[in-house]
């Protein structure tokens, strides 16, 4: 990360703003009004905001449809048949994993549905899985009704690692502890990339290593961390993830999931799956016979035919991230983050009133600083709604903030501060 002494002033704020490579961004979006001002935006980690480009992206194929009918999906530009090919290029640099290895398809927890089918073969010696306590309820009802489905028991099969007591965020050292543990029956390893709650980006690496030392495999929800924090996927070896696109991949509410299935899986016939006919191979999709014969990579896992509006509306902001790149996003992303931490370490002081539960290492947390607040809770929340302020409420006090580089400024984090500031004297 750049070297940076932060300042609390607005010119500091606007002359980081002058110097941002990426500043051109943040005209591409449209912002919601509050109170007749756009608002500051810190909520791109539950819906990223809308880009300009995406009503043109839906109706060139509303226009599509209308002019070719059932024609659509063969002739015209990007033909209907291969147009989830168009989305590879940049969800495989968001990731960080070959093109074959990545698809856009269905939502995400159906996705880790299918996903645990083919990667959760519980037996009588490996049937525990890993996961992180306090995991997002889709993931956590996701993992005990896979469970049930094999007719396990939840309580015996799911192991969910805590903090300490007195820490927010687990240690990486005690997950890969918990891994030696129960390496004799642990079957997978399921977690958050980035926990929902805390902010906090597991060494995704590190846990991979670990479990296939022991011979579990891993699996990742990106929800939080795509399009958000640095990713490897396929060098760190993970065999499977799959991710959201609504939130920081601005692709709409309730839009498009993708998955990840690394290459050494993509030819491997013992690996069951619940197919569908647009997983079968393409070129012989249409004989319409019997006998599954999967396409190679993640295309195999594919059950129906691509959503054509979803898929208009996430390539809208897929082109996006390939221009402004994931280098240059998290660089910003890096120095926006730490802006905010400084101002609100500033305003806080020794007070205690508030408290940033997310790591301090960036390399240990995206652009969300999960912030503890002892005095005033939800009502602080609600004095900032009031004062143009879009963030995240989470019971029981805490307070999720997402400065997100692809179109937000120094300036807002500093505007941030001062409402922040007026916020707590109110309520002292």
């Amino acid at each position: 990360m750049k070297n940076i002494q932060y300042e609390f002033s607005e010119s500091f704020a606007q002359k980081m703003d002058a110097e941002d490579p990426l500043k051109k961004f943040r005209d591409r979006f449209f912002f919601p009004q509050i109170n007749g001002k756009s608002a500051i935006y810190f909520c791109g980690n539950s819906l990223g905001l809308q880009p300009k480009t995406t009503e043109s992206y839906i109706k060139k194929e509303l226009d599509n449809w209308a002019e070719l009918g059932v024609d659509g999906h063969f002739y015209g530009e990007d033909a209907w048949y291969h147009v989830r090919k168009k989305s590879k290029p940049a969800l495989a640099g968001i990731v960080g994993a070959y093109e074959h290895e990545v698809v856009a398809m269905n939502n995400l927890t159906s996705n880790l549905h299918f996903l645990m089918v083919s990667f959760y073969r519980p037996d009588k010696y490996r049937y525990k899985i890993i996961t992180e306590a306090g995991a997002f309820p889709s993931d956590m009802y996701m993992l005990e009704t896979q469970v049930k489905f094999h007719g396990l028991d939840p309580e015996e099969c799911i192991v969910e690692l805590s903090p300490r007591p007195g820490e927010y965020t687990l240690r990486t050292d005690d997950i890969l502890n918990a891994i030696e543990v129960h390496k004799e029956n642990l079957a997978l390893v399921m977690m958050a990339g980035l926990q929902y709650y805390t902010g906090q980006v597991f060494d995704m690496q590190a846990i991979t290593v670990s479990a296939h030392q022991v011979g579990a495999r891993v699996g990742f929800d990106l929800a939080h961390a795509a399009g958000n924090a640095p990713l490897k996927l396929h060098e760190w070896g993970v065999d499977f993830a799959t991710w959201c696109s609504y939130k920081y991949l601005n692709s709409g509410p309730g839009n498009i999931s993708g998955v990840f299935v690394h290459e050494r899986h993509a030819e491997n016939p013992d690996l069951p799956r619940f197919a569908g006919w647009w997983g079968h191979d393409e070129g012989e999709r249409f004989r319409m016979e019997k006998g599954f014969k999967p396409m190679y990579g993640a295309d195999g896992w594919q059950l129906a035919n691509s959503n054509i509006l979803a898929l208009a509306a996430h390539q809208a902001s897929l082109d996006i991230f390939e221009e402004a790149g994931m280098k240059r996003l998290r660089a910003k992303s890096e120095l926006l983050t730490g802006y905010l931490e400084f101002l609100i370490q500033e305003i806080n002081g020794d007070s205690g009133v508030l408290e940033i539960i997310t790591p301090t290492n960036p390399a240990e947390r995206g652009c969300q600083l999960s912030l503890l607040i002892h005095k005033g809770g939800k009502f602080v929340f609600d004095e900032f709604y009031q004062n143009g302020v879009v963030g995240d409420w989470r019971n029981p006090n805490v307070i999720r903030l997402a400065p997100t580089p692809l179109y937000n400024s120094f300036v807002d984090v500093f505007h941030f501060a001062t409402i922040l500031e007026q916020s707590l004297l109110k309520f002292a």
